[in-house]
């Protein structure tokens, strides 16, 4: 078999800007240098991601990303997606062109395996998409997502509890997992950015959790400030890159971990993007490693 046949392929549908490293500008070169051959539609086309202030462009219509997608299928493309990443929708309508397509390619792959960042706010800004898009993530497409990887605001919103501790937030997404029995979910759930009052105040968390087993990362808080934009967006590209090549859930949250934190330490003074081009071997070979450390 050549090494082309081997090469793991994804499809992600989320932002994209000409300015910035967001959604696909901060997806597909990850997947890349991991070795993970990326396709890219997006949901919207900005001059420049909203860290810069005002900005230029306009959101597509879910007529848009269903044409790029038929096209994909008449080629025969879709047959061969190993993993589709969402992230920014732009519209919930989009959504539901994004799960349509996951379930076409579940007709020919059932083992595709779909990444949803639910995209929807942070804490400090709280919600910043379209109204209609926080109850379609919530409603359809976590339940759809074998992977959900949301911040802990999103986490919080999605789930309806305020988080006092690690152990709490495993809790909590253990009753968001698939079931046997058959209620839909997730089969791994990545919380980022814990700020829990459990955690030393100069200290953030990352908890996986998946049937049975959860791991917990964590890292120093750098003092970057602003911090840069488009931090979720590579997070879960290097995750879902390390899953299709291979890794293990403790082994692939360590490199996406690691990665972000060797990536916001070499953000220059006052920047608003994650220095991925000339950072880039912190993207496949992070300088500082972290411990994924299983949650009893």
């Amino acid at each position: 078999m050549s090494s082309a046949a081997q090469t793991p392929l994804a499809l992600s549908i989320q932002s994209h800007v000409a300015l910035g490293h967001v959604g696909n500008t901060a997806a597909v070169l990850p997947l890349q240098l991991l070795g993970v051959e990326a396709l890219a539609i997006h949901t919207v086309q900005f001059s420049n991601h909203t860290g810069y202030g005002e900005f230029k462009g306009q959101v597509f219509p879910a007529a848009h990303v269903r044409d790029l997608l038929d096209g994909l299928d008449a080629r025969g493309v879709l047959g061969r997606i190993d993993a589709v990443l969402s992230g920014y929708l732009g519209d919930a309508a989009t959504g539901d062109v994004i799960l349509e397509a996951v379930a076409r390619i579940r007709q020919t792959r059932p083992g595709v395996r779909y990444v949803c960042d639910p995209v929807m706010g942070d804490t400090g800004r709280g919600i910043f998409v379209r109204p209609g898009i926080p109850e379609f993530l919530r409603d359809r497409a976590v339940p759809a997502a074998d992977v959900i990887t949301p911040n802990q605001f999103e986490f919080e919103w999605l789930s309806g509890t305020r988080l006092s501790s690690v152990a709490e937030a495993a809790q909590v997404a253990r009753g968001l997992l698939r079931s046997a029995r058959g209620r839909p979910g997730p089969e791994l759930i990545v919380v980022t950015s814990l700020r829990t009052p459990d955690l030393p105040t100069e200290h953030l968390a990352t908890l996986a959790v998946s049937p049975g087993q959860a791991w917990v990362v964590e890292t120093p808080l750098l003092p970057t400030e602003p911090m840069p934009n488009g931090m979720g967006d590579v997070f879960s590209a290097v995750l879902l890159g390390r899953l299709l090549t291979g890794h293990d859930v403790p082994r692939a949250l360590e490199h996406a971990v690691s990665c972000l934190y060797g990536l916001v330490g070499q953000v220059p003074p006052g920047g608003r993007d994650l220095p991925l081009v000339a950072a880039r071997q912190e993207i496949v070979a992070p300088t500082a490693r972290f411990t994924a450390v299983p949650l009893g």
